[in-house]
């Protein structure tokens, strides 16, 4: 009798093995896709894990836009296919941020943006030039890969995360609660900004040690990161004839941004309004042949010239007639010099951005360090949600006209 309870259950054992390794087997060949949690209940996320036996794991954090206890975001997204025991991380929204979460984290979205002005980036370390700091050249507009890694690491830790130019400008800016935005911008167009190292099955083998290699190694290692940056080309786009096109087609299919740098990279206190027309509207007429609609209509100045809003050569800056054709430009850079303000202040003026000079001078004349040292008493701290404002009371009034809602609160 015993002999048959023990057949009895190795064969139930047995059925349910075969029966699990079954459903194993129809569940990959009928490739069950992710849903859509997003608002749904925790309630609701249970039962959807238990059914396709998925590990769950949660994350809360304030979002006004989504009711209290619903799902934010997920990690695996909607359409992905999915297997038994993979691991799902959902956020649940904690509902409004309550006054004392903004005063804690010193939320302040009135606070200094900075747009990082780079140029070349060389392969090497800091120890092999003869400049002070990772600087390649005597004014420090080019730096070595060695410390453009160091930047990178520094902004990370220091808690910023990077945005696109268009975003700043549009006040689009979306960071996570206590964070704050960064802005990353390339002028010249250089080699060594994107360089090519050849084709492999069709796609561009891109060097690891140039800019987008080094831009691309942090995108995989910190995807909370945001990477992104804006690269202001001249004629010559990236100095590569054979890749230029399909270079400038990468950058805008992987989240970076294409801008204008002018032609042959003039002074433009010493051309004339003619000459100005063709420098700024050339370059957006080869972009709009190779990325129709998709470069930003924004100029980072050579030299930082006119240096003034009321020169003659402004107008073809800010509207550029070539070719028959009119060019409208948003947004303008000057040459680095510090943090701008919140594109909500009333003293935001997108065609006269200023920008930090990403450069080595123990310290001093509005290098990194001092810049960044600058930035820790008015910097921009996010409240983590794009469609409100938050700042103190006391700069209440500083805010330009808005759709936005407006939360203060007493510093």
């Amino acid at each position: 009798m015993k002999l048959r309870k023990k057949r009895a259950f190795f064969l139930l054992v047995l059925l349910l093995v075969l029966g699990y390794g079954i459903w194993l087997v129809a569940f990959h060949k009928n490739e069950v896709k992710m849903e859509s949690l997003l608002s749904s209940t925790k309630e609701e996320v249970e039962s959807y894990c238990k059914q396709h036996h998925l590990a769950v794991k949660y994350e809360y954090q304030y979002d006004s836009s989504i009711e209290k206890g619903r799902v934010i975001s997920q990690s695996i997204s909607e359409n992905q296919v999915i297997k038994a025991h993979d691991q799902l991380v959902v956020t649940i929204s904690k509902g409004s941020i309550p006054i004392e979460e903004y005063q804690k984290n010193n939320i302040d979205e009135l606070g200094k943006v900075p747009i990082m002005m780079y140029h070349g980036i060389i392969e090497g370390k800091d120890q092999d030039t003869k400049y002070t700091g990772g600087n390649v050249d005597k004014d420090g507009y080019n730096r070595t890969t060695e410390s453009f890694r160091r930047d990178l690491n520094f902004y990370y830790e220091n808690g910023y995360r990077m945005i696109r130019l268009q975003d700043y400008i549009d006040g689009n800016i979306d960071v996570e609660f206590g964070k704050s935005p960064i802005v990353l911008t390339f002028d010249d167009g250089r080699e060594d900004n994107f360089k090519v190292l050849g084709k492999e099955n069709g796609k561009l083998k891109i060097d690891p040690n140039c800019a987008v290699g080094i831009l691309e190694e942090f995108k995989a290692k910190y995807p909370d990161f945001n990477v992104t940056a804006t690269f202001f080309v001249n004629k010559e786009l990236f100095q590569q004839k054979e890749y230029n096109e399909e270079i400038l087609k990468w950058l805008v299919e992987n989240g970076y941004d294409v801008g204008n740098h002018t032609m042959t990279h003039p002074d433009f206190t010493k051309i004339s309004l003619e000459e100005s027309h063709e420098e700024v509207g050339g370059v957006y007429e080869i972009l709009e042949k190779i990325i129709p609609g998709r470069y930003v209509p924004i100029i980072a100045l050579p030299y930082g010239s006119p240096y003034k809003l009321t020169h003659e050569n402004y107008e073809a800056i800010q509207n550029s007639n070539y070719n028959g054709r009119q060019y409208e430009t948003k947004g303008a850079l000057r040459v680095g010099w510090e943090a701008e303000v919140s594109p909500y202040d009333i003293d935001f003026n997108p065609l006269f951005i200023k920008r930090i000079r990403a450069y080595d001078h123990e310290g001093e004349e509005f290098d990194i360090t001092m810049s960044f040292r600058l930035l820790e008493k008015n910097r921009y701290i996010s409240d983590g949600d794009p469609q409100t404002i938050v700042t103190t009371s006391k700069k209440k009034d500083d805010i330009k006209e808005t759709d936005k809602k407006v939360i203060t609160y007493e510093a």
